[in-house]
Formats: structure tokens, sequence, C-alpha cells
């Protein structure tokens, strides 16, 4: 029984020591969920960047993904709704929101295959929509923002 306790012990504190949960790939041309850099005039895709002139804060991180591209769950996910990022329709105003491993985060510019249920990690939950469409020259990308608008970096 000790043995059995010192090693549940050994396995939670590995966890804590490590950090938290990692994301798995999100994309299937970008295995590496390489982030998003500057692109001139779109700005650029880390946590924090200044959009509109310095008026706010890019919330999220973006995550590249080519247009077309099929989209991942990142670890075993429960699909809780729709999330869409602007007021007005778009090609691309699409998303989904999710939560698992004590996380609860938003990917947008993807067209769920559906918007309720599980997915397993590393199963399909969607695809990527034609962000060049709307923002011709753009790295396209999927965009994931924490619920509580917290830097998601950490979890990549």
């Amino acid at each position: 029984m000790k043995l059995i306790i010192v090693l549940l012990c050994v396995v939670l504190c590995s966890l804590l020591v490590a950090g938290q949960v990692k994301f798995g790939a999100l994309c299937s041309d970008n295995p590496g969920n390489t982030k998003r850099g500057c692109d001139g005039k779109y700005g650029c895709g880390n946590y924090g960047a200044r959009r509109d002139g310095g008026k706010r804060k890019h919330l999220g991180l973006d995550i590249v993904c080519r247009d077309g591209a099929t989209v991942f769950a990142p670890f075993d996910v429960k699909i809780n709704g729709k999330a869409a990022p602007y007021k007005h329709n778009n090609a691309i105003n699409d998303g989904i929101r999710l939560s698992g491993q004590g996380l609860c985060f938003l990917m947008f510019y993807v067209k769920p295959d559906k918007y309720s249920g599980t997915v397993k990690k590393g199963q399909r939950l969607g695809t990527m929509l034609p962000m060049q469409k709307v923002y011709p020259g753009i790295t396209s990308h999927v965009h994931v923002q924490m619920c509580d608008k917290s830097d998601p970096t950490k979890y990549f």
C-alpha cells in the first residue's frame, strides 16, 4: 500500500513539476504547433499583441494551419457549443468552445464536425476555414483563446 502511495505521489509531483497540460497537434499540416509570427498589416499571433493601432490586445495564440486542413483535438475534450469570433458573418466566422484537462478554451476559424459531444485526443474536430478569403496574405491559423482570457502560451 505504501508503495502505491509513493508511486502515485511521484506521478502527481512529476506532472506538477513539468508544468501543466500541453496541447497535442492542432492541425494536420503543423504537428509541432508552430505559432504564427507577424505578417505586416495583420499584426502578430502572440498573446497580447496590439491590434487596431494599439487600442486593444490579442487575447489568444495563433497556431499555423493551412486553409482546408484537418483540425484535431489537442487532448480528450468535451465540445460545449459554437464560439463565433465576429459580430457579423463572414467566411471564417465559426469556432467551438471546448473543455478538458481542467481547461476551458475556444478555437476560432474552425468549421467543427459537431457542436456538442466528446472527442478523443488526436481525433478530428473539423476543418480549417478559408482565412485567405477574408484576410488575403495572412498566415492562416487557428486562434486558441482561454475562456478566462488568460495567456494560453504556456500550454504549447
